[in-house]
Parts: structure tokens; C-alpha cells; sequence
């Protein structure tokens, strides 16, 4: 694994609330830059929205300049709107990764709990714990889609091969 600092940016698709999370990783110790959610207008129109998410994950890549990009992979949902719209959201990810020319990668929800709490089929309570014990953080990250996105970026920390190609 690199013996450099890496920054990497999580993020949590979604057309309402996109959550981010900005860590570094250096010799197995994960550090804590950044997190929140970018958020769009309910009743806006969908371009708009996808465009107002696009601008604000190039402001953060452009700030943090991370070495790496993660999203978190669609999982299945009854509900095929939601994930069309998750869909077209990670889509501005990888575009916002691309443009950057900064490396993309994605991890399923399984891989992430697994990475984060060594189990796959952990709940969302116990990985935001976890999160928040990795990140030596005293409270969990809010909302859960930055908790989330966090949980991303330390899953994509922990795993030496995508850093070794850093």
C-alpha cells in the first residue's frame, strides 16, 4: 500500500440529498476531513437538480482535490423510480469523476458493511457506529447519507488493492 497520504471521497447517491465524505487514509489510520450532504429542491425540475449536484461535487473535488472517488453501488429496490433516480445521481458522480480525471470506484452495500464492521449483513446503526469509532468521532455523522458516504470512503481506505493503484 502507498506510504502516502490518500484522500478519498465517498459518496452516497441521490437526487434529494447526496451525501459526501472526505477522509485520509496513511498507513492503515483513516482521518476524518469532511462530510455533509449536497441537497436539491423538492418539485425542482430533474436537471436541475442533477446539474445543482453536479456543481457541488465539483466544488468539493476542486477543494479537496482527493486522490480517489467512491460511490456506493445501486442496490436492488422495489421501487424502480428510486432507482432510476439513484441511478442518474451516481451518474453525476462518475461524470464529476471523470471531468476531474481523478480515479472512481464503487463498492456494493455488502462489501462497504463488510469493510467497515466485518459483516455483510450488518444494519445501518451498527455501521454508523462503526463510522463514527474509525473516525474517532464523539457523535455519529448526520445525516445518514453522509454517514453512509464516510462508510464508502473507509471501505475504499481498507481495501490495499485499489490503493496500491493509487
Amino acid at each position: 500500500m502507498s506510504s502516502q497520504k490518500q484522500k478519498i471521497l465517498g459518496i452516497d447517491p441521490g437526487t434529494a440529498r447526496m451525501g459526501y465524505g472526505i477522509i485520509t487514509e496513511e498507513g492503515g489510520e483513516t482521518e476524518l476531513i469532511e462530510f455533509g450532504v449536497l441537497t436539491t429542491e423538492a418539485g425542482q425540475d430533474e436537471h436541475l437538480r442533477l446539474g445543482e449536484l453536479y456543481s457541488g461535487l465539483e466544488k468539493l473535488i476542486q477543494k479537496h482535490a482527493p486522490h480517489a472517488i467512491v460511490v456506493e453501488d445501486i442496490f436492488y429496490a422495489k421501487n424502480q423510480k428510486t432507482i432510476i433516480k439513484v441511478s442518474q445521481a451516481r451518474g453525476i458522480a462518475l461524470l464529476a469523476a471523470a471531468r476531474a480525471r481523478t480515479p472512481f470506484y464503487s463498492f456494493t452495500p455488502l462489501q462497504i458493511k463488510q469493510a467497515v464492521t466485518g459483516w455483510g449483513g450488518a444494519q445501518k446503526p451498527q455501521v454508523q457506529e462503526m463510522v463514527r469509532l474509525l473516525l474517532g468521532l464523539a457523535v455519529t455523522p448526520r445525516p445518514d447519507d453522509a454517514a453512509d458516504a464516510l462508510a464508502a470512503a473507509i471501505c475504499c481506505a481498507s481495501s490495499r488493492k485499489i490503493l496500491d493503484k493509487l
